[in-house]
């Protein structure tokens, strides 16, 4: 009877062999009604204590913790053993006990720059710490600046890495990531932040994908780069706000929504922000912007952003960013593939506001003004045509050849406007020739300026961030295309077959008359495939977000900070 009882509470509870032949080994029932009551007593006390463990593991709903951790090795050999970075040898010696970088090496070749391999169970303990670990490839121990590729490829490797690594972990559904700063914090953090943000604002919560939180992983021993660390978050707020501004559909992100969305996001920075409305731009002459933006039921808006890190005798870098928040293409309607991603038209603008917030939220000692023209140009009956003709700020008639070539109309005026504030040196940056995707595809982002030691800076800036640049011609034969037409001043178009790019340069030279200028042509990169860039999810890119807050950090150099010529 008792060796029954024994195993029907073997076969309900779950008991272990022990427990079971700990119960079994008691004397057997007898009429004895004490030995009875002893026997129940002692085998409810085991039950309950099994069954307290038991829920216990069931219950014990821990966070899961995902770590990242970084592997160098040569990509071209397949039989490289690796080498982990010294905070992951640290845990692997520690945590691990030297299991991790064993069940690594079983566990096939080492992972490429841009690849992340999961392990699990790695700490001896019963929960351990770190539900997952994520290994991910550096490459090279050696990789550094190539001036080839005029890249940092180190960094790079990093942010790619880290990021492919971050997104297959928020897959996972892990709460916190904690990421070591594989040899630089600042590119950890920027592939990180960059690689698990999504535009989900209008998606139903419960199909929302899971962002987790992201930390530093340092112990005790390590040199806790925790400035480069917050630098980089920032950099990758910046750029995620401006994608977060490219992908709101144009129906929500009127010019009037676009102004109170950069009051309610700039003013708790520190960055003061003045709207302005048509009557104001018409008082400024600014014709030709009112004349793209007059065929919209949305009035034009234009915005100007202070900040002050500096003493305000200093001259301020004046950023202009084009805000078409949506482009049809006038009477001159673009084709229907293209209308769709034409919600990120203002990319100019998102990129300067984005811009500003970072300058401000790091605290940067310079003086930054951004001006930003808001407008859409669609088609209705008071839409302007080709052949008409306008007037800019400082007198230059333009004629109107065509209504899809807008961008430069909107930005004409603003670089005039700029004038008025003494700058030190004038940055736009618009998406006014489709044809940079032909001329660059995703790899970079055009550069015009008429200075070079401004080329240098943000050629500089562009090969820490990986978000590069490339510069193209501003040479007077372009300036001459713009200017052959006999009935105007200067063509918003101009003569010949190609060029573009170039073109729309030379014409927004015109109203630059003195001073150190660039123009950065995003059109090419303001959408991303997804593949090229593994922090990048496909869809709108935030570039050149982070190169811009790069080169206005650089300005601050003396040695290498923009100089005005006699």
């Amino acid at each position: 009877m008792s060796g029954m009882c024994s195993r029907r509470l073997g076969r309900l509870f779950g008991l272990s062999r022990n427990l079971l032949a700990r119960v079994a080994r008691q004397p057997a029932i007898r009429c004895s009604y004490d030995n009875a009551v002893l026997r129940r007593s002692y085998a409810s006390q085991a039950i309950n204590q099994m069954l307290q463990l038991q829920q216990m593991d069931i219950c014990a709903d821990q966070p899961s913790r995902g770590l990242v951790i970084g592997v160098f090795a040569d990509e071209e050999d397949r039989n490289d053993a690796g080498i982990l970075t010294p905070a992951g040898w640290r845990y692997n010696v520690t945590k691990t006990n030297g299991r991790l970088i064993q069940v690594l090496r079983m566990s096939g070749p080492m992972p490429k720059r841009g690849e992340a391999r999961l392990l699990f169970a790695i700490e001896p303990e019963r929960i351990p710490y770190y539900s997952v670990v994520a290994v991910v490839g550096l490459g090279k121990e050696c990789l550094g600046y190539n001036p080839y590729e005029v890249l940092d490829e180190q960094k790079e490797a990093i942010r790619r890495s880290v990021a492919a690594a971050c997104r297959v972990l928020a897959e996972l559904d892990t709460d916190r990531i904690e990421v070591e700063n594989c040899g630089h914090a600042e590119s950890a953090a920027e592939g990180a932040a960059l690689g698990v943000w999504a535009y989900q604002e209008l998606r139903d919560p419960k199909y929302r994908l899971s962002v987790p939180s992201i930390d530093l992983f340092a112990t005790k021993d390590d040199i806790c780069d925790i400035e480069g660390w917050r630098i980089g978050l920032q950099k990758a707020a910046a750029q995620n706000l401006t994608r977060q501004l490219q992908e709101m559909p144009s129906n929500l992100l009127t010019p009037t929504a676009f102004a109170q969305n950069v009051v309610e996001v700039l003013c708790k920075s520190g960055v003061n922000v003045e709207v302005k409305v048509e009557g104001w731009a018409e008082s400024q002459s600014m014709h030709a912007f009112l004349a793209v933006g007059k065929a919209s039921c949305e009035p034009p808006i234009f915005l100007e952003l202070s900040y002050y890190g500096t003493c305000a005798e200093e001259r301020p870098i004046v950023l202009v960013g084009q805000g078409v928040t949506y482009d049809a293409g006038g009477l001159c309607l673009k084709k229907r593939n293209e209308l769709f991603n034409m919600r990120g038209d203002m990319t100019g603008a998102a990129v300067v506001v984005a811009a500003c917030r970072a300058v401000a939220s790091l605290r940067l000692p310079v003086n930054v003004r951004g001006l930003i023209p808001l407008c859409e140009n669609v088609i209705g009956c008071n839409s302007f045509r080709p052949g008409d003709m306008v007037k800019s700020m400082n007198g230059k008639t333009i004629e109107i050849q065509c209504t899809d070539h807008e961008d430069v109309l909107v930005l004409a005026d603003a670089l005039l406007y700029a004038q008025n504030f003494c700058p030190k040196c004038i940055i736009d940056v618009g998406t006014c020739s489709g044809y940079m995707r032909q001329s660059l595809d995703e790899a970079a982002a055009g550069v015009f300026t008429n200075s070079e030691i401004l080329w240098q800076q943000i050629k500089h800036a562009s090969m820490h961030t990986g978000d590069r640049v490339w510069r193209f011609p501003l040479w007077n034969y372009y300036s001459k295309a713009v200017r052959a037409g006999a009935r105007s001043d200067v063509q918003n178009y101009g003569i010949g077959r190609g060029g573009r790019p170039c073109k729309a340069a030379a014409f927004l030279r015109e109203f630059v008359p003195c001073g150190q200028w660039m123009h950065i042509d995003a059109t090419n990169v303001m959408v991303t495939n997804g593949i090229d860039f593994e922090y990048l999810r496909r869809g709108m890119a935030g570039r050149p977000t982070r190169t811009l807050v790069e080169f206005i950090a650089q300005t601050i150099c003396k040695d290498t900070a923009p100089k005005l010529g006699k």
